[in-house]
């Protein structure tokens, strides 16, 4: 596997997130002047919008992020977006919660499945962040974090070769190889089948310095080409007329990873048949692993640049339902198989020693970390940043 993959796969997950909140906050959103204390308006999305980008692009965050780092698992990737989703005025339930994490997830596992070449992973993940840029257009602060990380992206990438970019799509494959979510707007698009799995088109651009295929040449010992057949495709190929921009701004050409939601429409998830078999496969850490205590240190070292905004007062913040009706809402809590569910925990990373043993409520089957000597490499890390936190 890849120590590689962790940030694009945050950043990429991350702006599919922001790009279905925005939607479900401006479709529950109503003009200021006619709206109650309960309800959303404008200026709440935009203060959503801007307190999670800022908190998803904190530079502690990003540091520890972008250290190479092997990919964990989904559950203690799934607790870090539940934090996230939390960092502002919003909450979120347990079905709603599941809702957003599905759809973000099967919406990244279509494009990494798309991409034309492993190294095209990159311009998917600056399609998100002039995305998210476009979010925060009248916040110069937070534009300054998006680009910081912009520049980290293409530092820390721009020198890989194509090698170790298929490295990185083969990582984020097997990451979602069993997530197999039916997604409405995936099946009235006739992309994804009935049982989740994605249908692959067989026409259309060739990755960028390929040809189209149908030509077979033959070369001597020389290196000289001496004979050429032709054969018939079943696909309608054609080459790509540039190649994306991999700079801090540009065209991307690619498509992926841009706002499908910008369109207005439903967008309704359902557990096919080989989903619902993952309960089985929920339960493979019953027996706590070997990792379990580097996973903990791990999120310890990620969630402990998140803050959560508590709203002020007795206000206990604005509910959000990524459902139609509260009935659905309801109706999807009862359904949802119990394996795989998973509670919003909040961490504080602060300089209390008693606050660190709170970790031990993060996953039920994973043991909390034991204190680690100075010299223990991540456990020092760890408790080197709460303690600048």
């Amino acid at each position: 596997m890849s120590a590689r993959t962790l940030p694009l796969l945050f950043l990429n997950l991350g702006g599919e997130m922001l790009y279905i909140l925005d939607q479900r906050l401006r479709a529950q959103s109503i003009p200021g002047e006619k709206a109650r204390k309960d309800e959303w308006t404008d200026v709440d999305r935009k203060r959503v919008m801007n307190d999670i980008i800022t908190t998803m692009f904190n530079k502690k965050f990003m540091e520890e992020l972008f250290k190479p780092q092997e990919l964990y698992s989904k559950k203690a990737l799934r607790t870090v977006y539940d934090r996230l989703a939390h960092a502002s005025i919003m909450r979120l339930n347990q079905a709603s919660m599941d809702k957003l994490y599905d759809l973000m997830t099967m919406a990244f596992k279509y494009q990494v499945l798309l991409c034309p070449r492993p190294r095209d992973i990159l311009l998917v993940t600056f399609n998100h962040l002039d995305a998210i840029k476009d979010f925060i257009y009248d916040s110069p602060g937070i534009m300054n974090q998006v680009d910081e990380t912009f520049r980290r992206l293409i530092d820390t990438y721009s020198c890989l070769s194509d090698g170790e970019f298929q490295l990185i799509r083969q990582t984020l494959l097997i990451f979602f190889q069993d997530m197999h979510i039916r997604v409405s707007i995936f099946l009235k698009d006739k992309v994804q089948n009935s049982n989740g799995r994605f249908v692959l088109p067989i026409s259309g651009p060739v990755p960028w310095g390929t040809e189209v295929p149908g030509l077979i040449r033959i070369f001597n010992h020389d290196g000289d080409e001496v004979k050429r057949t032709e054969f018939t495709t079943p696909g309608n190929y054609v080459t790509p007329q540039r190649e994306g921009s991999f700079g801090l701004y540009g065209d991307r050409v690619l498509k992926l990873g841009t706002n499908m939601y910008s369109v207005s429409r439903p967008v309704e998830t359902h557990m096919s048949g080989s989903s619902k078999n993952l309960a089985s496969h929920a339960k493979e850490n019953i027996v706590p692993n070997p990792l379990a205590k580097e996973e903990l240190n791990f999120l310890a070292r990620l969630l402990g640049g998140l803050e959560i905004k508590n709203p002020s007062g007795s206000d206990t913040g604005f509910r959000l339902n990524l459902f139609t009706t509260d009935e659905e809402e309801e109706h999807a809590a009862l359904t949802r198989p119990e394996e795989l569910s998973y509670k919003v925990i909040n961490i504080e990373a602060t300089q209390e020693p008693g606050r660190r043993e709170e970790l031990s409520c993060i996953l039920g089957e994973l043991e909390v970390a034991e204190p680690r000597p100075a010299s223990s490499g991540k456990g020092e890390d760890l408790l080197a940043l709460m303690d600048a936190l």
